[in-house]
């Protein structure tokens, strides 16, 4: 049995993990070495911080569907973007979700969300800091994005190509850490793209819970057809 002692230490030492990947400055390189040497004991971890997360924006996911879309669940395409070992999908697929991909910078944590199987594809080596160019417009239904826009990985510029992917009439749904939303620029890049006409909030949940250290707002931003106007067309 587990003295306490022992299982302080061993929370502890998951705080720390998960703090130090707060401090990579979405770097690629060094975030795809940080997950592999985190990739074993990542579930164990945030489950010790008692992740919720995951289990937030999938179910916002199922109440987005059922109200606004037409389409069975069953037959509603979804992106899980940051996927990491598969958290989010497995919810998406109790909840009844079927046709879900996954996108992950970490080849390593991208591999664990193959495990599950309840991804129809998952693709590794891909950095949402950049253009996702495996995706073409308006390609889903629904993109979820849980855990990536947190200090240390993806940029808020990152919401831009996220609209692109998505359907007109579709939407996003992500979790912004607390410390996140109050030391980037996430709040002026949703207003900037909202000006655009780009997207529009439907709801966002201030102060949810996330992780025990720390909470999270929410938000689910519906798509419009200017998402997916090309720089060429523009011009």
């Amino acid at each position: 049995m587990k003295t306490l002692d022992h299982q302080t230490s061993l929370d502890q030492a998951a705080r720390k993990r998960i703090k130090d990947s707060h401090a990579l400055d979405g770097d690629a390189g060094r975030l795809v070495h940080f997950y592999r040497g985190w990739a074993s004991s990542y579930e164990l971890d945030v489950g010790r911080e008692e992740y919720c997360g995951p289990m937030i924006v999938a179910e916002l996911a199922a109440a987005v569907q059922t109200a606004y879309l037409a389409k069975q669940r069953t037959a509603i395409t979804v992106l899980d973007a940051g996927c990491g070992t598969g958290l989010v999908g497995v919810q998406l697929e109790r909840l009844g979700f079927r046709l879900i991909d996954g996108i992950d910078l970490s080849e390593d944590m991208s591999e664990r969300a193959r495990k599950t199987s309840v991804y129809r594809e998952v693709r590794g080596d891909v950095d949402l800091n950049g253009l996702l160019s495996g995706h073409a417009n308006a390609t889903y239904d629904i993109t979820v994005c849980c855990g990536a826009f947190t200090l240390g990985h993806v940029r808020p510029d990152a919401l831009r190509e996220l609209a692109r992917v998505t359907r007109p009439n579709g939407f996003i749904i992500a979790s912004t850490r607390k410390s996140y939303a109050e030391a980037t620029s996430f709040e002026d890049e949703v207003r900037h793209l909202q000006d655009e006409g780009v997207l529009v909030t439907t709801q966002r949940l201030n102060d949810g819970r996330y992780l025990a250290e720390e909470g999270a707002h929410y938000w689910v931003f519906q798509v419009t057809d200017k998402a997916n106007v090309t720089t060429e067309e523009q011009l």
